[in-house]
């Protein structure tokens, strides 16, 4: 193997790959590993795991073609090392040499595992509107469950199809998030694919990275098992979640009595004030409590270590006086996920899901379990 490039769009590649290279498979190193193969001009970098695979492909100067299972960490912390210009790699089966300016690298190859191969879906490729699918994940990826020991299937983002389009739906059973793109015909009206957030987080940052990739092609498609998203000359693979997806319509409330409609940036701030009162681990679920009244509503933290926090937050509310208590870091994810410059806050009572919306917007909602109150 022998190729040159520049370090900047090496260094973009081997950092994409490398986010799919698990501790799950490492090899005789006992470090992740990623794969590099050169093919005339052509360089194809490669990160998996048993559920996740990425292949980032880039231009080089190719001198001769070889294969090198590489450890992931170690060449991206080399690569980042160097000052921007020319890089070049050479080597033999048994190692490689990484230089740039005056200084050199010799890296052992990697022996005794092989990078995993997920299977090619079949179905017909989609072409996602990608700037508009990348807002959507960051709208709903945050309700998604992070640790996959208690409900694997938690952990992943429902994309189902609707009448209107697609619909993206997350939920860690304490809130639930669903945003929809209305138009867009990815999948046959009702059926469903459940996608690993992980993934999904992957091609957020893949689609939004910078301005020319925010408006890249997505391309999607899948099969039973595994679904495939195409970003330039990024390939992810992904294998899809299977158990039950809670029954999330039936979660929405038909209508609420009471809602405050108030400044997003005025009721975020407040939030991250307030909640600077939550300092020691055994406060950590300690909520806010957010006090309704007609011309607002009151934001208060108390706790037994630390003391107490209040600041009141002007706003438009309809509907009887009432408090209800909410898990401060969850409130404030709903509030960041929305875009409008107004939100509104519905609520029935201190025990039933609150709904977090943008003022005039429908396509996302936000609906979050209130925390009971001593």
């Amino acid at each position: 193997m022998k190729f040159r490039t520049e370090r900047d769009v090496l260094l973009e590649a081997l950092s994409t790959a490398s986010r799919a290279a698990s501790p799950r498979t490492t090899v005789g190193t006992g470090s992740p590993s990623i794969q590099l193969a050169v093919h005339g001009n052509r360089l194809e970098i490669i990160g998996s795991d048993p559920d996740l695979v990425i292949e980032a492909r880039i231009l080089v100067q190719g001198d001769s073609d070889g294969i090198a299972l590489l450890p992931s960490r170690l060449v991206v912390d080399i690569v980042r090392a160097f000052e921007p210009g020319a890089v070049s790699f050479d080597g033999t089966e048994d190692e490689i040499r990484i230089t740039s300016g005056r200084a050199e690298f010799v890296v052992r190859v990697a022996t005794g595992a092989e990078i995993t191969r997920l299977s090619s879906p079949m179905s017909d490729a989609v072409t996602l509107p990608s700037a508009r699918f990348a807002e959507s994940l960051r709208q709903v990826i945050r309700a998604a469950l992070t640790d996959d020991s208690r409900a694997p299937q938690l952990t992943g983002v429902l994309m189902v199809a609707t009448a209107e389009g697609l619909r993206l739906v997350a939920t860690d059973s304490y809130r639930l998030a669903f945003s929809d793109l209305p138009g867009v015909s990815a999948l046959e009206e009702g059926l469903g694919v459940l996608i690993p957030a992980r993934a999904l987080s992957e091609i957020q940052r893949l689609t939004t990275s910078n301005d020319e990739k925010s408006e890249a092609t997505l391309i999607f498609r899948h099969s039973e098992l595994d679904a495939v998203f195409e970003v330039g000359e990024t390939k992810l693979t992904t294998r899809l979640l299977k158990g039950p997806f809670p029954d999330y319509q039936r979660l929405l409330p038909p209508s609420y009595p009471s809602a405050l409609v108030t400044s997003r940036e005025d009721l975020a701030a407040a939030v991250r004030r307030v909640r600077l009162m939550v300092r020691d681990t055994k406060d950590a679920m300690t909520p806010v409590r957010v006090a309704f009244s007609t011309d607002g509503a009151e934001l208060t933290v108390l706790t037994a270590e630390s003391g107490r926090a209040a600041e009141r937050v002007d706003g438009r509310f309809i509907g009887e006086d009432l408090t209800v208590g909410f898990n401060p870091s969850y409130l404030l994810e709903g509030i960041d996920a929305i875009r409008a410059d107004d939100v509104v806050i519905e609520v029935i009572d201190s025990t039933k899901p609150a709904t977090l919306r943008g003022d005039g917007e429908t396509d996302y909602r936000y609906l979050l379990m209130p925390v009971r109150l001593p």
